[in-house]
């Protein structure tokens, strides 16, 4: 799988504020992530599901493409070691978006 970069400051730019700010965090908690190449990137699987999730929430999906999008999140989730903590991150984000929504619409 590719590996999207998310510390060069030209790359930054480019990444959502969330995505900027989960790495942000990863790297005030735990200043070593610096030294290691898996711990400032993002499988581009993940940076799909994230952004599927966000189109999906923006564009207002039937709750049944949510919830086919929270397996897959669920599927990739399994894939990952535990040292892509960035990966994991962004995916749990991701299933708590989704989350929130439905939460939302059942509410209403």
């Amino acid at each position: 799988m590719i590996d999207v970069a998310t510390f060069p400051e030209f790359y930054i730019q480019l990444l959502d504020d969330d995505i900027v700010s989960l790495t942000a965090l990863t790297l005030i908690v735990n200043p070593e992530c610096r030294d290691r190449w898996v711990n400032v990137a993002i499988i581009q699987l993940t940076l799909s599901l994230y952004l599927m999730t966000q189109c999906q929430l923006k564009l207002r999906h039937s709750v049944t493409s949510l919830i086919q999008t929270l397996d897959y999140i669920k599927v990739a989730r399994r894939r990952y070691s535990v040292d892509r903590t960035l990966d994991r991150l962004t995916l749990k984000l991701s299933k708590s978006k989704i989350a929130a929504h439905l939460r939302m619409i059942l509410d209403n």
